[in-house]
């Protein structure tokens, strides 16, 4: 056999492997993946990269494939948020919240995850809209949930973003509560420097 042939049969091995490797590892990603699931990860990407009008369009798509995906319910209402519209966030996070609670099951951690972190992004919401008393009931609910799950960027974030103590639902929640205890012309509920470190979670 003369070299080129040699090198040839070689090359043609090598495209071969990795060929079969890509149906072997990747396809069956696409083919086993649960209805919405892969809408909801382009309307992440989306989301991550701020073209929210795109994103919405995906996460809707993600729910004609299945109603009721936790994934796109949340990603619809963090986008509301990120356009401050506000209202129509508190109604996604309400319905996806009522949603959770009737369909949880106990051993279910990532649903609990997405629940407490349902509470928070809501708590959110009303503290931005200065209902502080329902902000705080929510951030609450969203400890008593599971309060791993919104406990603070882990250490990848804080190195990527240099915020090495960034506002976490405990650190408001309390804050919030000290101001409650105090006459109303002597809190002070808005502090922007800090406000500004307060994240949304998606689990």
């Amino acid at each position: 056999m003369s070299p080129g042939v040699l090198a040839r049969f070689i090359k043609y091995m090598f495209i071969g492997i990795l060929v079969m490797a890509a149906v072997y590892f990747i396809l069956p990603g696409f083919v086993e993946r649960a209805p919405g699931d892969y809408y909801t990860e382009q309307g992440d990407i989306l989301l991550r990269d701020r073209k929210f009008a795109e994103a919405l369009k995906k996460f809707d798509e993600a729910l004609k494939e299945r109603p009721d995906h936790r994934g796109a319910l949340m990603g619809r209402a963090l986008v509301f948020i990120q356009t401050k519209k506000h209202d129509k966030a508190v109604v996604e996070l309400t319905y996806l919240i009522d949603y959770l609670n009737r369909t949880l099951k106990a051993d279910d951690r990532t649903g609990k995850g997405v629940l407490a972190a349902a509470y928070a992004n809501r708590g959110i919401v009303h503290d931005r809209e200065a209902r502080y008393r329902k902000a705080f009931d929510d951030y609450i609910m969203s400890l008593k949930t599971d309060e791993g799950a919104v406990s603070g960027p882990d250490v990848v974030h804080k190195i990527l973003y240099g915020d090495a103590r960034p506002s976490t639902v405990r650190k408001r929640a309390r804050y919030i509560a000290e101001q409650l205890k105090l006459p109303p012309e002597k809190r002070v509920m808005r502090v922007p420097q800090i406000d500004k470190k307060q994240r949304m979670y998606k689990p």
